[in-house]
C-alpha cells in the first residue's frame, strides 16, 4: 500500500489494455507521475492533479479524499460529483473514465483497487451509502473462492488487492468473518497465504503472490497493505500509542492478528537500517543502486502505528519531512494524502512537515476544499472487534492496553509504487 497500487496491480491494468488495445502503456511502471495532458484534452474541474488520469484518477481521487477527512477537510462538491460520476451501474470503478455517459461493458478496464478506494472516499465523504453499498455487493460478487480478490476480477488473489478490498469492507462497517465464499473461506484465510513464516531473514514479511513454483518472496509494499489487512483497517489510521517492540511467531493456526504483529516485525526491522524502504532498479537503467521508495516507507509508517509501534516508524517520519518535498511535487495529489496519511498516524504535525503543511499542499491540487475543520477519530465495528485472547481481530489491543482510534479515513493498494517490488 506507492503513490500506492502494487506492481502487480499495475501488470494487470497493463494485460488487461494490452488486451483491448494491443500495447501497454510505459506510464504503467513509473514512480513518477504520468505525463500532464495535452492541452487539447481538458481534465475535468473537479479531477486532483494535472497528470494524465487514465491509469490513477479514481486513484488519486480516492486517496485524497479520505485523507482529507482524516485531516478535517471536506473536499468541493464538484469533486465529489466527478467520483460519483466515475462508478459503473454495477457499483464498480474504473480507473478512469474519460466520458461518464458511456455506460459500462465487458471492455471497461474496473478494478477491485480502484473500486475499494473509491468505497471508502464515498464513506467518509458521507451522504453517499447506496453508492457506498453498491460498490461493497460488487467487490462481494467477485471475491475468489480462496477468499481474497485479484486486481481484476476472477484474477489470481494477491496480498495487496485483498487487504484494500478488507479496508472497504471493515470501514464500511462489514464484519470480514461473515464474508465466505461457497466453500466457507473468509478474506483472512486468503490473505494469509500470503504471510512468510518467522525464522529467516524474510519472516514476517508477506509476498505479492507466490510465484509459479509457489514460493513467496518478501515484498515491503505486500507487508504494509497486509498488516492494515491483517487488523481490518482501512487506509488511513489514527496516532495510538506505542506498545512493546513487535515480534514474529509463528502460529498454529497462524492468525491475523499474529500475523499483523510478525509484518511490523518484518517492516520495523527494514526501516531500521536506513529510515526508508528502497525500490529496485529499473530494468535496464544505468544506475543500478537501489533508490529509496518514498510511498512504500510511508505506507510503512501507517502499518507500524495501525500495530502500536509508532515508535519505531520515528526514524522514518522524520527522514520523510526531510526528504519527500521533490517526490510528493512531482508525484501530485497521491502522494501528498500518501505523506499526511504517514504524518497523521504518528502525531507528527501535516501543516509543519518538514517546513510544508501537507493539507494546504494537498488542497491545491483539486478544487477548493468546501470546508475545514477539526475532525473526530472514529472507529468501525470491525476495528472495535475484540476476540478477547490477545491475538485475534482486536484482541492484542486489550492485551496491551491500547485503544485504537482511528481517524476518518479509510485498504493496500494503485499502491503508489505502480510495481511489484520486493526487499
Amino acid at each position: 500500500m506507492t503513490v500506492r497500487r502494487s506492481a502487480a496491480a499495475l501488470a494487470a491494468t497493463a494485460a488487461v489494455l494490452c488486451a483491448a488495445a494491443a500495447a501497454a502503456p510505459a506510464a504503467i511502471a513509473a514512480p513518477s507521475p504520468s505525463p500532464s495532458a495535452s492541452a487539447s484534452t481538458a481534465l475535468p474541474s473537479g479531477l486532483y492533479g494535472t497528470a494524465d488520469p487514465t491509469y490513477d484518477g479514481v486513484w488519486r481521487q480516492s486517496l485524497a479524499f479520505v485523507s482529507q477527512r482524516a485531516v478535517g477537510v471536506m473536499p468541493a462538491a464538484e469533486a465529489v460529483d466527478w467520483l460519483v460520476g466515475q462508478q459503473c451501474d454495477s457499483g464498480a470503478f474504473a480507473a478512469y473514465r474519460a466520458d461518464p455517459s458511456v455506460p459500462c461493458d465487458a471492455k471497461s478496464a474496473i478494478d477491485t483497487n480502484a473500486t475499494a478506494a473509491a468505497v471508502q472516499a464515498l464513506h467518509e465523504v458521507g451522504k453517499h451509502e447506496e453508492l457506498v453499498a453498491n460498490g461493497l455487493d460488487w467487490l462481494k460478487s467477485v471475491q475468489n473462492e480462496d477468499g481474497g480478490w485479484g486486481y481484476t476480477a476472477g484474477s489470481p488473489s494477491d496480498a495487496n488487492s485483498t487487504s484494500i478490498v478488507i479496508g472497504a469492507l471493515a470501514r464500511a462497517g462489514e464484519r470480514l468473518g461473515d464474508i465466505t465464499t461457497h466453500g466457507g473461506k473468509t478474506p483472512y484465510d486468503a490473505l494469509l497465504t500470503f504471510a512468510i513464516p518467522c525464522g529467516g531473514e524474510d519472516g514476517g514479511a508477506f509476498a505479492y503472490q507466490p510465484d509459479k513454483a509457489g514460493r513467496l518472496a518478501a515484498n515491503g509494499d505486500a507487508t504494509a497493505a497486509s498488516v492494515l489487512g491483517s487488523l481490518g483497517k482501512g487506509l488511513v489510521v489514527g496516532d495510538t500509542a506505542a506498545a512493546k517492540a513487535p515480534t514474529c511467531k509463528n502460529g498454529n493456526p497462524l492468525r491475523p492478528e499474529r500475523a499483523a504483529q510478525n509484518g511490523a516485525h518484518y517492516l520495523a526491522g527494514a526501516l531500521a537500517k536506513t529510515g526508508h524502504l528502497d525500490q529496485p532498479p529499473m530494468p535496464g537503467a544505468e544506475d543500478s543502486a537501489p533508490q529509496p521508495d518514498f510511498g512504500n516507507t510511508a505506507d510503512a509508517v501507517v502499518a507500524l502505528s495501525a500495530s502500536g509501534h509508532k515508535d519505531k516508524a520515528a526514524a522514518s517520519v522524520n527522514w520523510l519531512a526531510k526528504n519527500s518535498a521533490g517526490w510528493a511535487a512531482q508525484s501530485g495529489p497521491a502522494a501528498y494524502a500518501q505523506l499526511v496519511m504517514a504524518a497523521h498516524s504518528t502525531g507528527a504535525d501535516v501543516h509543519d512537515f518538514g517546513g510544508a503543511d501537507l493539507v494546504a499542499q494537498l488542497n491545491a491540487t483539486g478544487p477548493a476544499p468546501y470546508s475545514i475543520s477539526t475532525p473526530k477519530p472514529t472507529a468501525t465495528v470491525e476495528e472495535k472487534k475484540d476476540s478477547g485472547d490477545g491475538d485475534g481481530i482486536g484482541g492484542v489491543w486489550w492485551f496491551v492496553g491500547i485503544g485504537l482510534a482511528v481517524g476518518a479515513g479509510a485498504g493496500f493498494l494503485i499502491s503508489g509504487r505502480r510495481k511489484n517490488r520486493q526487499l
